[in-house]
């Protein structure tokens, strides 16, 4: 890609980029949130974002001729495939429809001759193959591919879009946005070692990733973006997470560690008190999870992707069907009633932050205050007794919480489709915070932010911790994070609570809870205390 350039409205996002990729290699494109690594691919791709807004400046070399992708087909029939950041999945087909969609394979019948191929039907037993063998190329062996996409986990969905990809006959180079955020330690090292063993025949590969580690470990090389321009095209051979993130920010950043935070606060009694409880959430269902949530803490929910621990914050927020008995406060919660749940100052920011968290075609603005405005009344003033939308002090949150968490955007009017996944994501905790909460579920907060943004967002919530006293739930992936910010950690295992943690207890403990080796077991000394929380 030879001199790229592209504006949106007025704003120019990449300024003169040039990057270079061989046959077989592996590029790790990185840079902050809205650095313009999205952009960049998305022009390579032929995306209709680029070419509504005026199309880009620059030129695309592919196996040495210049080329014109208007469109994705375009990119396709070249033999480049894109697997986005935000799951591309039709929900109500099974795996191998989805692997085959816009390729299926389908065989003659007696109308078909008569009347044209339209007539044809699907060879199932055909796509099944198929799928069946790009699958088993990814060490997916357990994974059924007659199963419909809804009854599977956010991990095992990252795998379906990238097998479909992979399908194809042509293919010559991916481009991978985040594909490991939502994946879990092992199974991104699953993954990428599947994306190298492809590497080795000859497939490209393009991957953006805020996972510096895994770039460094699996990248031949890395194109570094800020600001819209690249800083450097360089080799991976002896290069640290250090010297990456100091060219991505322009300074050293590192994630919050336990050390440098205040001492612990002071936690209060039991607010919350959850006994059988059980949630009919596809892929990450919960069976039967007993646990105690103190007053004025951090409580991590951690485990491996599939095994209930997402279901436990969406099942008490009524986004699925839940039973069980949950009392806040000594009262009883009524799951069911989301709107009751957060007049009680109780919020949620989702994981799906762009099929639950935002409204995209809105602006940032809306966004933010749209919760707050509807369940509490606010944003509103009153007019020869009629309530009016008050945009003056709607603007002036946004625009303090744009300054205090650092989301990168034109203005509050934006729409939050223009932003990238990490300022999304931002937005939705802004969201959450207009309602004032006494309690935050937050599940995977830093999914898709780049490591100078990870250690704004993990620090503000202690800060909300300890100086709001505002307790927190925190659901994630990524256990190095929930260790580096929470009070304690309940680990989550096959849909049940298989024990809870002291955040300094060793790596190996924490495994064994995610592998069920052992149950209602937690740390020694400061912990024991821990061991009476049913589990």
């Amino acid at each position: 890609m030879r001199n790229i350039g592209k504006e949106y409205y007025g704003v120019r996002v990449l300024k003169n980029v040039s990057i270079r990729l061989k046959k077989g290699q592996i590029l790790a494109l990185l840079g902050e949130n809205g650095a313009g690594k999205s952009t960049l691919m998305n022009i390579l791709f032929g995306m209709g974002v680029i070419h509504d807004t005026g199309g880009f400046e620059g030129e695309i070399i592919f196996e040495g001729k210049e080329v014109k992708i208007a469109k994705p087909s375009d990119a396709s029939e070249l033999g480049i495939g894109m697997v986005h950041q935000e799951f591309m999945l039709i929900d109500g087909y099974e795996i191998a429809e989805n692997i085959r969609l816009n390729r299926e394979i389908s065989q003659g019948n007696i109308l078909s001759r008569i009347f044209g191929k339209k007539l044809e039907l699907l060879d199932r037993r055909a796509m099944r193959m198929e799928a069946r063998k790009t699958l088993d190329s990814l060490g997916l062996e357990a994974l059924d591919e007659t199963v419909e996409v809804e009854n599977i986990s956010v991990g095992y969905k990252q795998f379906v879009e990238i097998a479909r990809e992979l399908n194809k006959k042509n293919i010559k180079l991916v481009v991978l946005d985040e594909p490991t955020a939502v994946l879990t330690e092992g199974e991104a090292k699953q993954f990428l070692d599947s994306v190298r063993a492809f590497s080795r025949q000859g497939i490209s590969f393009i991957f953006i990733s805020h996972r510096l580690e895994e770039a460094i470990e699996y990248a031949d090389t890395a194109a570094v973006l800020r600001n819209g321009e690249l800083v450097a095209q360089c080799s991976m051979e002896g290069m640290t997470a250090e010297k990456l993130s100091e060219m991505m920010i322009g300074r050293t950043v590192e994630l919050i560690k336990r050390e440098e935070r205040q001492e612990s606060a002071k936690t209060g009694g039991i607010l919350f008190s959850i006994r059988d409880l059980h949630v009919a959430m596809p892929g990450e269902r919960v069976k039967g999870v007993d646990l105690d949530i103190r007053e004025g803490e951090i409580l991590g929910i951690g485990g491996l992707a599939g095994h209930g621990k997402v279901g436990i914050a969406n099942g008490i927020m009524g986004m699925y069907p839940a039973s069980g008995t949950v009392l806040y406060r000594g009262e009883p919660l009524h799951m069911e009633d989301t709107l009751g749940t957060l007049k009680k100052k109780i919020m949620f920011v989702s994981e799906d932050r762009r099929g639950v968290g935002l409204n995209l075609e809105a602006s940032i603005e809306l966004n933010t205050v749209i919760a707050a405005l509807r369940v509490n009344q606010e944003y509103l003033r009153k007019f020869a007794g009629i309530r009016f939308y008050d945009h003056r002090a709607a603007a002036a949150y946004t625009a303090k919480m744009i300054k205090e968490i650092d989301i990168r955007c034109t203005s509050g009017s934006q729409p939050c489709k223009r932003l990238s996944g990490g300022n999304q994501q931002k937005v939705s905790i802004a969201k959450a915070l207009a309602m004032d909460p006494e309690v935050l579920f937050i599940s995977e907060p830093t999914r898709g932010i780049d490591i100078g943004a990870k250690k704004l967002i993990l620090s503000y919530l202690v800060k909300l911790n300890r100086e709001r006293h505002m307790t927190i739930i925190m659901t994630s992936s990524e256990l190095a994070e929930l260790r580096s910010v929470c009070d304690r950690i309940a680990i989550v295992t096959e849909g049940k609570v298989a024990g809870i943690l002291g955040p300094d207890e060793e790596e190996y403990k924490f495994g064994l809870l995610m592998s069920s080796s052992i149950q209602k077991k937690t740390g020694e000394g400061e912990n024991d205390e821990e061991d009476k929380t049913p589990v």
